[in-house]
């Protein structure tokens, strides 16, 4: 099918259900985190407790974490200071450019690699064009982002519309055995 391109291979409501177990038997140790709208809201400076409580559940199970953002480094780089992550940031998603550094300068491999986001033709597509397994979240208050998200939103309804009709229960399903 011509949408399955933007399929993300997991769908959750929210990160914390991505737990390190369930990471460990998928045989990721590597996520690649979008910022905005998925590990916070995009008007807010730090993420919630139960956000910073669930990056430390990652890290006692030595899962490896950078933040991959399209933002502006500064912000982005302010953000990274308080939740004691690496980043690159502007990551040009959906192009494979930030994915790339990622694997030469920090040593993620793609196989064992996932990135969490919540926009489809920006994280989906870069995880998708990366090799990397890709896992889709319900946007964080999407009325605070910038109008050139918004306009994105209702294309995202349609392929996951698409995507649902293909497979129901839609979360957790490894689809990279069904392309």
């Amino acid at each position: 099918m011509a949408l399955s391109c933007f399929y993300p291979h997991y769908v959750v409501s929210s990160v914390v259900e991505i737990t390190p177990e369930r990471l460990a038997t998928l045989g990721i140790q590597y996520l690649l985190l979008d910022v905005d709208c998925t590990l916070k809201r995009y008007s807010q400076q730090a993420p919630e407790p139960e956000i910073e409580r669930w990056l430390d559940s990652l890290r006692a199970a030595n899962v490896k974490m950078c933040l991959l953002s399209n933002g502006v480094g500064a912000r982005i780089q302010s953000f990274a200071r308080l939740v004691d992550l690496p980043y690159i940031a502007p990551a040009c998603k959906p192009f494979t450019k930030g994915c790339r550094r990622a694997f030469n300068e920090l040593g993620f491999v793609p196989t064992a690699t996932a990135i969490i986001g919540d926009q489809i033709f920006a994280d989906i597509m870069a995880a998708r064009l990366s090799g990397v397994r890709a896992f889709l979240t319900t946007p964080l208050s999407p009325e605070e982002e910038h109008w050139f998200t918004r306009v994105k939103r209702p294309f995202e309804k349609i392929v996951m519309r698409s995507y649902f009709r293909r497979f129901p229960d839609g979360v957790w399903k490894d689809q990279s055995t069904r392309d």
